[in-house]
């Protein structure tokens, strides 16, 4: 499981450094592991109107989703901190907000399983790991409008 989890935060750092957050200059990468194995990345796209940003995890559920791939997912990790040159720079694991939860939740179900999701710092020395049903307890998705069992 370390091998897959730091995998998977590598990735997410790689992305958040691709990250645009000229507003926020907090820049945040998501990994999605696949079942397949393999890693799909996205990062964070802020917008002059705010609202319309998109978050780390956001952007890698989109793209699984357009690739037919949304039932998929076994595992994340989530990275996020300030660059500084080549490096992220922040000792606080870097948690998803409310919207990404939902929107976890929902490919999480589809692919029926209660995925890890890994929370990494900016500077990688602190990582916190949670089953999705903890940081998103009773959550309301597919399986409620009877689309899935």
């Amino acid at each position: 499981m370390t091998e897959t989890r730091d995998t998977l935060i590598d990735a997410a750092r790689d992305a958040a450094n691709r990250a645009y957050a000229p507003y926020s200059g907090f820049h945040v990468g998501a990994a999605l592991l696949l079942k397949n194995g393999d890693v799909v990345t996205g990062a964070n796209v802020e917008n002059a109107s705010y609202g319309l940003t998109l978050c780390a995890e956001n952007a890698a559920v989109a793209k699984i989703a357009n690739e037919g791939w949304i039932g998929e997912l076994a595992e994340v990790a989530i990275v996020g901190g300030r660059p500084d040159g080549d490096a992220l720079i922040g000792s606080d694991p870097v948690h998803p907000c409310g919207r990404c939860r939902q929107i976890l939740n929902e490919a999480a179900e589809r692919s029926k399983t209660d995925i890890l999701v890994h929370c990494a710092s900016g500077d990688g020395k602190t990582v916190k790991s949670y089953r999705l049903s903890e940081l998103l307890p009773a959550a309301f998705g597919p399986k409620d409008l009877g689309l899935i069992d």
